[in-house]
């Protein structure tokens, strides 16, 4: 299993936005800078410019994700350090590193403008951590090479990093299928996240659950494909045929059984060879050449 320990996590915004005072000036943006680049902004509840610099600055801070870091001062009530720094106007920006100013500019800037000044302060910081990315493609090759058991705990530890990461939890539930364990597989997606619900990886694991609980009934591949053989009308014995064949690891045989059912009777029960489809269609990545013949031989009966 790959070792995670240190791996960083993201700083949650309350700990990258913070509001400055003189007395914590030498904590939050001196001492701070040496770890992480800081941006202090100096404003003024009084100042115009500030309340559309103010927003705009934290949102570029916040999607740098950790690179780098904002104090607010407000120059009202802490005129020591805004003196020494001499600034005039308001809204005023310093970024600092190491301990030491580095850029900075005066009055409101464009979104576009105010993106670029926290990239380029985020990259003094250096590149941003590759450890989770890195530690998913190890999981992947983990699973690609059969050793489901160590790919599952690694795509569990990466969600002890980051409990939001789609590709984790979509891993942690191949896994768990892998090893034939498709109830632990249907509880991993279950208690994912509600805001990543939509994830195009986690609905391609949605879709194997459901197609791995179809295939916990599906019978001998052989004996289904003697049936369709025997009556090639006889539907029900195609569709049996794709599932089981899907289950024992044959999707292009099992798509090709679906087409062949689809160009038969595409209403059969209510449709059921394009919903199976798009179940197997789903459950693959986009561009698996089954996929894609699939897809452009469905098109091309539908549109027949």
């Amino acid at each position: 299993m790959l070792e995670l320990g240190t791996t960083p996590t993201a700083a949650p915004a309350a700990d990258l936005i913070i509001d400055g005072t003189d007395a914590t000036f030498m904590q939050d943006v001196i001492e701070a800078s040496q770890t992480v680049p800081v941006i202090v902004d100096f404003w003024a509840t009084w100042c115009g410019p500030c309340k559309t610099l103010g927003p705009a600055i934290e949102a570029a801070v916040t999607a740098a994700g950790g690179r780098v870091k904002l104090v607010k001062i407000d120059v009202d009530a802490n005129p020591g350090y805004a003196g020494q720094l001499r600034v005039q106007s308001i809204p005023t920006v310093f970024a600092f590193h190491e301990g030491q100013p580095v850029d900075g500019f005066q009055g409101a800037l464009p979104p576009s403008e105010i993106q670029a000044f926290v990239d380029k302060v985020a990259a003094l910081g250096g590149e941003p951590d590759n450890g989770l990315a890195d530690a998913v493609e190890a999981a992947e090759q983990m699973l690609a090479d059969g050793d489901a058991a160590d790919a599952a705990e690694t795509f569990a530890a990466i969600l002890q990093e980051d409990p939001a990461h789609g590709g984790a939890y979509a891993g942690l539930v191949r896994s768990h299928l892998a090893l034939g364990d498709v109830d632990q597989a249907e509880a991993v997606l279950n208690g994912a996240p509600a805001e990543i619900s939509t994830d195009v990886q986690l609905e391609a694991a949605h879709a194997q659950v459901v197609l791995a609980r179809e295939a916990e009934n599906a019978g001998p591949v052989a004996e289904l494909a003697e049936a369709v053989e025997a009556n090639p009308d006889d539907h029900q014995a195609r569709f049996d045929l794709a599932v089981a064949q899907h289950a024992n690891g044959d999707a292009e045989a099992a798509v090709a059984t679906l087409l062949e059912l689809f160009r038969r009777d595409r209403e059969w029960n209510d449709g059921a060879a394009r919903t199976q489809l798009f179940k197997l269609f789903d459950a693959l990545p986009a561009n698996d050449p089954v996929v894609l013949n699939g897809r452009r031989k469905l098109s091309s009966l539908i549109f027949a």
